[in-house]
């Protein structure tokens, strides 16, 4: 791709992939062709009329960048419904993860480079089907101008992967858009009958230090 086809300075990079795509290819053989056809087509067919220039694709993930984060939303909620909508094979639930971030990448001989880049395919990574998750950044951006019938989450702290401190990401929560659940808590973990935990006394002296 030519360089000069990059938008410039500040951009929102967007990443998506199917959720549980290796799952699916097990489950349709080569049926999951079309699944990944009729996803490609949705998922440029929106985001290019909308400002997106495709970086990278590879299987079933893409790699966009937006000149501005607004346009790149809207976008990634549209992709989101437009999942919804489409009919897969045996009303199987085919669902996207979109994860958003908004920096200033520094443009190397193919493409994008730099942190800003790694931090929203981690972003994309920590989500779920369904979901669509901006950085704290993007989240700014974007204001209070949201699509129709779209609200966000308060913020959760995750840790990303190569990314050396926690961020604070923020869920968009459309209507009539399903979503994965979120996995249950791992249960606490209980003492043997008749023990008491060592821990306490110690920890109370962390609290008056």
């Amino acid at each position: 791709m030519p360089l000069m086809t990059l938008p410039a300075g500040t951009i929102t990079c967007v990443f998506t992939d199917i959720e549980g795509s290796t799952a699916l290819l097990k489950r349709f053989g080569d049926r999951y062709r079309d699944v990944l056809a009729t996803h490609r087509r949705i998922v440029r067919d929106t985001f290019a009329p909308a400002g997106g220039v495709e970086i990278d694709t590879q299987g079933d993930s893409f790699f966009f960048a937006f000149p501005r984060a607004r346009e790149a939303v809207a976008a990634a909620v549209e992709v989101q419904r437009a999942h919804g909508r489409a009919a897969w094979p045996d009303d199987a639930a085919v669902r996207v993860r979109i994860g958003l971030h908004t920096g200033e990448p520094t443009v190397g001989d193919e493409g994008y480079l730099g942190l800003d880049v790694v931090r929203a395919a981690r972003i994309c990574a920590v989500a779920r089907g369904g979901i669509v998750l901006l950085s704290e950044t993007t989240r700014a951006l974007v204001g209070s101008a949201l699509p129709e019938a779209v609200s966000i989450a308060p913020p959760d702290e995750q840790r990303l992967k190569d990314i050396d401190e926690p961020e604070l990401v923020y869920e968009l929560r459309i209507d009539g858009v399903e979503v994965t659940p979120a996995p249950e808590p791992p249960a606490p973990e209980t003492e043997p009958s008749g023990k008491r935990p060592k821990t306490g006394r110690r920890l109370q002296g962390f609290a008056r230090a």
